[in-house]
């Protein structure tokens, strides 16, 4: 009984090797409002399948051609492993920060603060290349074969980025209502679209020829898939705003994972089989391209599917960065404005801020040629963070999962640990090889994809996270929102006692 004991006071002082506070004051607290049935069209609509194919299929396709799918399915691997370890870590740490409290948690504090800026780098890099394509889609919807100007375009953009704060700034009822209207129309236009684009085959199908593997391009295409595969884990963004913050954080994230995976494994072989790989290759929205094959008569019916499934992206991929920024700012590792709380409950300047700086970012791409090229080389990078964001997300449940290994007894409470985590063990460590081959890949052959200066621009970003962690060393407190499961239940998280946590 005494060994018990211990090895449980060892898990406990192993995990981490600082103390935090809980959180005290409704003021600092989201509302819990988020069952699991809300959860899950967040997790899909995040990943914005439809708009992702149209964004990125077109490079993909120029890249891999008629192996893209299984570029993407190689990037699939270690990020449907990582729905499992955010489902692992969310049981033990939810918490509105995810992935950069699960750090400080595991990692310690340096860690987490060097993560916190590849976390806003990831997701903000993410918006303007949202706002501008909901801009274009929707110029085509009302207006075909319209050529807008720069103050045209910026003027629906605008509309676009307002449009995104009502579900923001009016909390999480009218943000699930809403997004389940937009998830609602993409499911449907996800089977419509399937549905026809079999009955069509025999009409439209095109001779395959894949050649030799491009093995450069599929390199390329894996870390660009990384763009179209996350936003799954928007539910553990939204744990503290969850009714069961232990239980339902993760498991959404599972089914938004193999949801958005689905679209891609029904889509991409219609698409690539119904259409000439000349006119895909390079297309600014190669799903158009597709559409016009099926309804050439009525274009409307794929853009209106494809503005919806943008919209959404746009405002749930805001919706994650904010959440992140909100728990950094109650934390005090960023300025201590971002963690406060409207009367709605929601972080408002956290939203106003990231929305109206990513405007401004569209601004200057849309208005000043010579930077916007600057510019898109940096939000084209996105993919890169993305990548590393969930490279340190795999290796912080290595490294708590080792040290549960490393500290407890074979056997607690009759569950022996080989029952429980050890294949979550090796499959973690699978996804940190995996992607940190992804992360030394990209250096390689993203210069040649992307541009000359990229791996500049990505060297630059990562050495200004060096200094980010170094002025930040003395400002972040770690706070506690939930108490941890029962320990008699979960022996591998730790109590809440009297506001100050024993791990």
């Amino acid at each position: 009984m005494h060994d018990h004991a211990d090895s449980r006071r060892a898990v406990h002082s192993g995990v981490i090797s600082h103390v935090g506070t809980e959180i005290r004051g409704a003021e600092r607290k989201l509302e819990q409002f988020f069952h699991f049935g809300d959860l899950v069209p967040l997790a899909v609509s995040s990943v914005g399948p439809l708009f992702s194919i149209a964004a990125t299929g077109g490079v993909m396709a120029a890249q891999a051609g008629w192996y893209t799918l299984p570029a993407i399915a190689l990037m699939a691997i270690p990020f449907l492993i990582s729905s499992q370890v955010f489902k692992l870590l969310n049981r033990h740490f939810p918490h509105a920060g995810a992935s950069y409290h699960w750090s400080a948690r595991v990692m310690g504090k340096g860690m987490s603060r060097f993560q916190a800026w590849v976390l806003i780098l990831a997701y903000f890099t993410s918006i303007p290349p949202i706002i501008i394509p909901a801009s274009s889609y929707t110029l085509q919807l009302i207006v075909p074969g319209y050529h807008p100007s720069a103050a045209v375009s910026l003027l629906v953009s605008t509309f676009w980025t307002g449009f995104a704060l009502i579900p923001l700034l009016g909390g999480s009822k009218p943000t699930a209502r809403i997004t389940q209207v937009f998830f609602s129309l993409e499911m449907l236009s996800l089977v419509g679209l399937t549905v026809l684009g079999v009955m069509d085959w025999g009409s439209l199908h095109v001779g395959v020829h894949p050649g030799p593997p491009p093995w450069g391009g599929i390199l390329v295409v894996t870390v660009i898939a990384a763009t179209i595969l996350d936003g799954w884990e928007i539910d553990s963004y939204a744990a503290e705003e969850s009714k069961r913050p232990h239980q339902d954080p993760g498991k959404a994230g599972i089914v938004g994972s193999l949801v958005a995976f689905g679209f891609y494994v029904l889509l991409y072989p219609l698409i690539l089989g119904e259409t000439p790989m000349n006119r895909l290759a390079g297309s600014s929205d190669p799903l158009a391209v597709w559409g016009q094959r099926l309804f050439p008569h009525a274009p409307w019916l794929i853009i209106i599917p494809i503005l919806a499934s943008t919209a959404g992206g746009l405002w749930l991929t805001t919706y994650i960065l904010t959440r992140a920024l909100f728990a950094m700012g109650r934390e005090r590792l960023i300025p201590n404005s971002f963690g406060r709380l409207n009367k709605r409950y929601v972080p408002s300047v956290a939203i106003v801020t990231s929305l109206g700086t990513a405007l401004v970012v569209t601004a200057i791409e849309l208005f000043f040629k010579s930077l916007s090229a600057f510019f898109g080389l940096v939000l084209s990078a996105a993919g890169f963070f993305l990548v590393v964001e969930f490279f340190f997300d795999s290796l912080t449940a290595t490294v708590f999962l080792v040290r549960a290994h490393r500290d407890y007894l074979p056997s607690v409470h009759g569950a022996p640990y080989s029952h429980r985590h050890r294949l979550m063990l090796w499959a973690s460590i699978l996804a940190n090889l995996m992607f940190g081959s992804f992360i030394v890949t990209f250096f390689v052959v993203g210069p040649k994809a992307i541009g000359s200066d990229i791996d500049w621009v990505l060297a630059a970003s990562l050495v200004a996270g060096l200094l980010f962690t170094w002025i930040t060393r003395r400002r972040a407190q770690l706070i506690y929102v939930f108490q941890a499961p029962d320990t008699d239940q979960e022996p591998l998280a730790a109590p809440v006692v009297g506001g100050v946590s024993d791990i």
